[in-house]
């Protein structure tokens, strides 16, 4: 009996802080908001515990499509509606070649803009394999977009979708922002069209919670894991509009260097 109330008092100790966020409902996550640094090391634990980054990048995709779809619910746009998700090269941008899959197989149309050139892409990554997965299964339109200009001619044209997805820049980024990111943020400002943010606002730190050069502006922001220190700095909700966390598969253990 002493054992086993032991184990219960670990459980519930492990479960920490608990959030409702959309179609997730209850799980394990850390007692506090994480660092940049701290991130990192989750998902370098949960990957040295055997878990590949592939296996994280598809649950965390997972969880970022019930939001998404619980968003466009909310505005009325059912199976049929059209979904734009703007991606960058790295990891973020990953998360929203694999969120472009799924809406697909609930019944809406994605189309992908691509901040860059496709064919320099490192399909040996984990953002790579899902571009090269998404590009094979054509379910979805994808256009390169070679700077700000460019992605903004493009949204103009998607003046029928109902929601856009900010999958460019993820909590990797900690300096100041080139002149072409900064296009390409503004560019998706100017749309006027409602944004949900993958993990947080592109071009905004993670610890600081400030605009690197610039920020996406999102009516709401799906993060993984836990909330970013950033989330909780004064001001910062003008960016992130209300942020829901989600879990992307890592075990307890993956984060108990957070005290």
């Amino acid at each position: 009996m002493a054992a086993g109330a032991t184990v219960l008092a670990s459980a519930a100790a492990v479960m920490g802080s608990v959030l409702r966020s959309g179609q997730s409902g209850r799980f394990a996550m850390p007692l506090r908001s994480l660092s940049r640094e701290e991130v990192r090391q989750v998902d370098e634990k949960a990957i040295a515990m055997g878990l590949p980054g592939v296996v994280l990048m598809e649950n965390a995709a997972l969880g970022l499509t019930d939001v998404v779809c619980d968003e466009l619910a909310a505005r009325d746009a059912g199976p049929g509606a059209v979904v734009g998700i703007i991606t960058g090269k790295g990891n973020n941008g990953g998360d929203g070649f694999v969120l472009a899959r799924h809406l697909v197989l609930r019944g809406y149309v994605a189309r992908v803009a691509y901040c860059g050139d496709r064919s320099t892409c490192k399909r040996e990554t984990d953002a790579g394999i899902n571009l090269s997965v998404l590009e094979s299964s054509r379910m979805a339109e994808i256009v390169d977009v070679a700077d700000g200009a460019a992605l903004a001619s493009l949204l103009a044209g998607w003046s029928d979708a109902s929601l856009l997805v900010d999958a460019i820049y993820g909590t990797g980024l900690s300096a100041h922002l080139r002149p072409e990111g900064i296009a390409f943020i503004e560019a998706l400002n100017g749309a006027e069209k409602p944004v949900v943010a993958v993990d947080l606002p592109s071009g905004m730190d993670t610890d600081s919670g400030l605009p690197l050069g610039a920020a996406v502006k999102a009516c709401r922001t799906v993060t993984f894991v836990a909330r970013k220190k950033g989330f909780d700095q004064p001001g910062a909700e003008a960016w992130t509009g209300p942020i829901d966390v989600i879990p992307i598969g890592c075990p307890p253990s993956a984060w108990d260097h957070v005290q």
